[in-house]
């Protein structure tokens, strides 16, 4: 089954030292599909999300939408309290009225034990992290097995960057890296607004695309700039600036890319349909519901 990948034109890129950040704009279509964001839900308290149990389980957790509206999370962005702190290893719609396991992936090693029962929001993966849950994932779906990530990877990964950005953490929890270079991150969000009609984003780190996000909406890639700018920061972070330089022919080639790749239905948690597809460069995932595209991502490694 294709997925309709959007028309979209890339804007010129914004830059902050190593990261290059190319809007990209589509054809400003009709909100069609009706969701609320997964933080605004949380803030809202109209969506609780906990343990599956008193006991927990590392790679599930539980999503309750008590609200009239389906609520959009999207992969990799993290979740801190309870047991100890995840990242969605999907993007994905809760429907209204509904309870829902949810495959997630632990980014704090040393804490299993109880800070309050619900969980808050808290930063977004970096583009090195993405890749590993959207490469695992799309591995354990082949398997038949379900969402599941490599957790030993990115328990590696996360204990990769505290060595490589100089951060320490009793837990070795992610959370604590965003913590640690607070400061650095507003600056860059700074000299990285989210640009005006833009519905998704393609960056650069260091010469190199790392990742692509295409939403439905512009008001959805408004709301989720800063989140996911946040987590390419801390690639940034590891990147002196200069070298080679990504040009938007170069951003294009990859839309292009994307468009024509190909796209495969897979097993889908909540609403819509998740589908998937890679090649030995990149890995992809589309979220849709009645055919319309809420959530694309494309992942190319640090």
């Amino acid at each position: 089954m294709a997925v309709a990948f959007p028309e979209v034109r890339v804007g010129d890129p914004i830059s902050c030292e190593s990261l290059a950040i190319f809007p990209l704009f589509g054809d400003g279509g009709v909100d069609t599909v009706t969701y609320v964001l997964s933080e605004e839900a949380i803030a809202m308290e109209t969506v609780s999300v906990t343990e599956v149990s008193e006991g927990g389980s590392v790679p599930n957790l539980s999503v309750d939408n008590q609200g009239d509206i389906r609520v959009l999370f999207l992969e990799g962005e993290e979740l801190i309290g309870a047991k100890q702190n995840r990242v969605l290893n999907l993007s994905l719609l809760i429907a209204a009225h509904s309870k829902t396991p949810v495959p997630v992936s632990c980014v704090e090693q040393g804490r299993w034990d109880y800070r309050g029962k619900k969980f808050g929001s808290g930063g977004h993966s970096p583009s090195s992290l993405r890749h590993i849950l959207k490469r695992s994932v799309a591995a354990s779906l082949s398997a038949k097995m379900g969402h599941r990530s490599d957790q030993s990877g990115v328990w590696r990964e996360v204990a990769r960057k505290h060595r490589e950005l100089g951060t320490t953490s009793a837990t070795f929890a992610m959370s604590d890296i965003f913590d640690s270079y607070e400061g650095k991150i507003g600056d860059y969000r700074e000299r990285l607004r989210p640009v005006e009609g833009a519905i998704g984003l393609a960056v650069a780190v260091g010469g190199k695309i790392v990742c692509l996000d295409v939403f439905d909406r512009p008001a959805t890639c408004q709301k989720v700039w800063d989140r996911l700018v946040s987590g390419y920061v801390l690639d940034a972070l590891e990147t002196p600036p200069g070298g080679q330089e990504v040009s938007k022919n170069d951003v294009e080639a990859l839309v292009s890319k994307v468009g024509g790749l190909s796209w495969q239905p897979v097993e889908t948690i909540g609403e819509g349909q998740d589908h998937r597809g890679e090649d030995t460069a990149l890995a992809a995932s589309a979220l849709t519901l009645d055919e319309k595209l809420i959530h694309a991502s494309v992942s190319l490694g640090a």
